[in-house]
C-alpha cells in the first residue's frame, strides 16, 4: 500500500546477513550448517498514520533482535510425522539456543504434535511454510504457570505458546497452530472461584486452578511480563479461549497474523493486549467468536491491586471478522486504557460495533484518547457503542470515558450509528465525529446520554447531515 514506512531493522546487520553466512559457534555448528538469517525475519510494513502521536508510538516500539545462530529442531529429535510427541524436542532446541546466547530455532515442514512451548530470552522460533503445530489433548503436557484469567491473576495450565519475564522473543512463519486437540482439558470458565479467592486475600501464586475441582480455559499465545515481542505470519485455528494475549508486556508487534473467526468456541477474542505499553498490530486478518481486538487492564479488586494501564496501542491495515467489536476497550479495564489509534480497518461479516467500550461502577477504570480513522464496513448493531453499566454490576468506582474520536469513518450497512451513554455521576468527556459518511443505516436516531463535548463535523448519515 502507498504511504508505508518500514520499521527499524529486526536484527543487527540484516542486510549483511543476507549476503554472508552466519557466524555459528562450535556448539551450534555440530547441529547444523550456517545459513543466511534474512529469510527468517522481515520488518513489518506500517502505514504512515494520520496522528503524529501514533507514528511516535510505532517508532518507539522496539522489535526483538537475535544473534546469528541457527538451531534446527530436527537435530533435537523433532519429527513432523503427525504422531510423535515433540514437547521435549522443542524444549531442548529452545534451551540449547538460549544457553548459547540466543538465535533462531527452525522447524521444517511437517505436522508436529506438541504440548506447551515456552519461549526464552533471545530466542526466535521460526516455523517454515507448511508447518502445522497440533497441540496435545494431554493436559500434563501443559504445566501450571502464572497467567491472568479474565483479568485475575492465577496459576493455570500453560497457554499453547508461553513466555514469562523474557526479553527479545519471536514466533514467525507461514505456519498453522491448531489448538483443537486440547479440548479434553482446555475448558471451563469458573471465574467465580477466582473471585472468591481474591475476596479471601489469597495470593496469586496460591490461586491454583488444576486440581482444585474448578476449570478455566487457557489462552493460545501469551507472553507475560515480556519485552520486545514479535508474532508474525502465523495462522491460529480452533482456539478455546483468547487467541493472542500479551500481558504486562512492553513493545509487542503482531504482524500478518490470521486468527480464527469460527463459532466452535465462545470468547475467542483475536488479540487482547492486557496492561501492556507500546503495542503495534498491523496487516492482520482477525476473526473471533467475540471481539477482534479487546484492550484490557485487569478486573475489579485484582485489577486495582496490579493497577497497570494498557496504553500506546496502534492498529492498522487489518481485516476484522469477529462478531462483536472491531476495537473493544474492556470490560476488564480496571487499570485503565489510553492512547489507542486504529487506522484503515475493513470491518466485515457479522461484526456488531466498530468501537465498543464497556465497564461499570464495579469495574471502574478509564478509556481515554481512543481514536479511529478510516474504519469502514458493515455493523450488525451500532458503529459506536459505549456501555457504562455493563452486565448491570454495580460498585463505588464509576468508569471515566472519553474523549473518543472518529474521522473519515463510514459504513455500507449499520443498524445505527451512535449508542453512547455515560453516567449521571461520570459523564463521557468528549465524543467527536469528523468527515464520516455512514450509509445503509437502518435507524438514523442516536442514543446519546451524559456526553459532554459532542461534536459532529462534516459527517453524514444516509447522505444527510448527521444530527445529535
Amino acid at each position: 500500500m502507498e504511504g508505508r514506512i518500514n520499521r527499524r531493522t529486526l536484527i543487527t546487520g540484516l542486510t549483511a546477513a543476507a549476503a554472508a553466512p552466519l557466524l555459528v559457534p562450535a556448539a551450534a555448528q555440530a547441529i547444523g550448517s550456517p545459513v543466511p538469517v534474512a529469510p527468517y525475519l522481515a520488518p513489518p510494513a506500517v502505514p504512515t498514520l494520520p496522528w503524529p502521536e501514533a507514528n511516535k508510538i510505532v517508532a518507539e516500539t522496539t522489535l526483538p533482535t537475535f544473534p546469528d545462530r541457527l538451531f534446527k529442531a530436527a537435530d533435537y529429535g523433532a519429527k513432523g510425522d503427525g504422531k510423535t510427541d515433540n514437547t521435549e524436542a522443542f524444549a531442548k532446541a529452545i534451551d540449547a539456543c538460549t544457553k548459547a546466547g540466543g538465535g533462531h530455532v527452525t522447524v521444517v515442514k511437517g505436522t508436529y504434535v506438541t504440548g506447551a512451548i515456552r519461549l526464552r530470552s533471545n530466542v526466535h522460533l521460526h516455523l517454515e511454510t507448511g508447518v502445522v503445530l497440533k497441540f496435545s489433548g494431554d493436559g500434563t503436557k501443559f504445566p501450571t504457570v502464572l497467567t491472568r484469567y479474565e483479568g485475575i491473576e492465577c496459576m493455570n495450565r500453560s497457554p499453547m505458546i508461553y513466555a514469562y519475564g523474557e526479553k527479545n522473543i519471536a514466533i514467525t512463519g507461514k505456519a498453522t497452530l491448531d489448538a483443537g486437540g486440547t479440548s479434553p482439558w482446555n475448558k471451563g470458565n469458573d471465574r467465580a472461584y477466582l473471585e472468591s479467592l481474591v475476596a479471601k486475600g489469597t495470593a496469586p501464586e496460591k490461586r491454583i486452578v488444576p486440581g482444585s475441582g474448578h476449570t478455566m480455559r487457557s489462552t493460545f499465545i501469551e507472553p507475560y511480563k515480556c519485552e520486545n515481542v514479535l508474532i508474525q505470519g502465523i495462522t491460529l485455528k480452533n482456539p478455546k479461549f483468547w487467541q493472542i494475549h500479551p500481558t504486562l508486556c512492553r513493545n509487542v508487534t503482531v504482524d500478518g497474523v490470521s486468527t480464527d473467526p469460527t463459532t466452535s468456541a465462545n470468547n475467542t477474542d483475536g488479540v487482547d493486549p492486557e496492561s501492556c505499553d507500546h503495542v503495534v498490530i498491523v496487516n492482520c486478518d482477525l476473526g473471533a467468536h467475540d471481539d477482534n481486538i479487546a484492550i484490557k487492564s485487569g478486573r475489579d479488586a485484582d485489577g486495582r491491586r496490579i493497577n497497570v494501564p494498557c496504553q500506546n496501542i496502534v492498529v492498522a491495515d487489518c481485516r476484522m471478522n469477529g462478531n462483536w467489536g472491531a476495537i473493544t476497550c474492556g470490560s476488564e479495564q480496571t487499570g485503565g486504557i489510553r492512547n489507542v489509534y486504529a487506522y484503515r480497518l475493513n470491518v466485515v461479516g457479522e461484526t456488531k460495533f466498530a468501537l465498543y467500550v464497556k465497564s461499570n461502577t464495579k469495574r471502574g477504570g478509564f478509556s481515554t484518547n481512543i481514536n479511529l480513522d478510516s474504519v469502514t464496513g458493515t455493523y450488525v448493531r451500532s458503529v459506536v457503542y459505549v456501555n457504562s453499566t455493563y452486565n448491570n454490576q454495580t460498585g463505588n468506582t464509576p468508569p471515566k470515558f472519553g474523549p473518543f474520536r472518529l474521522s473519515n469513518c463510514g459504513s455500507t450497512k449499520a443498524a445505527s450509528v451512535l449508542n453512547v451513554a455515560g453516567l449521571d455521576e461520570s459523564h463521557i468527556n468528549g465524543l467527536e465525529l469528523t468527515d464520516c459518511k455512514f450509509n445503509g443505516v437502518a435507524s438514523t436516531g442516536n442514543t446519546i446520554k451524559f456526553v459532554d463535548g459532542l461534536k459532529l463535523t462534516g459527517s453524514t448519515v444516509n447522505g444527510k447531515p448527521m444530527q445529535p
